[in-house]
């Protein structure tokens, strides 16, 4: 159930007259960008290996120089398109925590041997993240205690049935 790319940026807006463009990051770790020289451009739902220059990084905004887009016309056209690594070069994340597209798609059950169906989308709050199962069906706080077991390489999560009955909010 892996993602084989994680999107780290997406292309906004054009930046100078030599072809630059200015990322929105959507990575909790803008430091990632310092250093990176190759990448993935995701445009339509295909994927091409580039060659890139940072050059500046800040918390909301990161400019970065795509090889082969040299004018502002040219880099105009990659607007909506999104910055992606492979897996190899993924950040290395801490234990228990996991990519967001690696979550979506698991199929989610309670220790008592209830599913509830597909993991649709992950809100990320501030305090903790609220995983959406079955487009609203049931929303979950990712909370340790309700987290029986997460196993993103076989798409499965498991919640704690006697905590799921508690935190979890169901659909009517």
């Amino acid at each position: 159930m892996s993602a084989a790319y994680y999107r780290i940026g997406l292309i906004a807006r054009t930046h100078g007259v030599h072809g630059a463009v200015k990322l929105d990051p959507l990575t909790d770790n803008v430091r990632r960008f310092s250093g990176l020289t190759q990448a993935y451009l995701e445009l339509h739902g295909s994927y091409t290996p580039v060659q890139l220059c940072v050059q500046s990084v800040s918390p909301d905004a990161v400019i970065v120089k795509i090889e082969g887009y040299d004018t502002p016309e040219a880099a105009n056209a990659l607007r909506g398109g999104y910055l992606a690594v492979d897996r190899a070069h993924a950040v290395k994340l801490p234990k228990d925590t996991y990519f967001v597209a690696d979550l979506i798609g698991c199929d989610t059950f309670d220790t008592d041997g209830s599913a509830f169906g597909k993991l649709t989308n992950v809100y990320e709050t501030g305090a903790n993240d609220v995983y959406e199962i079955e487009h609203g069906k049931l929303m979950v706080p990712a909370l340790k205690r309700v987290l029986s077991e997460v196993d993103t390489e076989a798409g499965r999560v498991v919640f704690d049935a006697a905590v799921l009955k508690e935190v979890g909010l169901f659909a009517d």
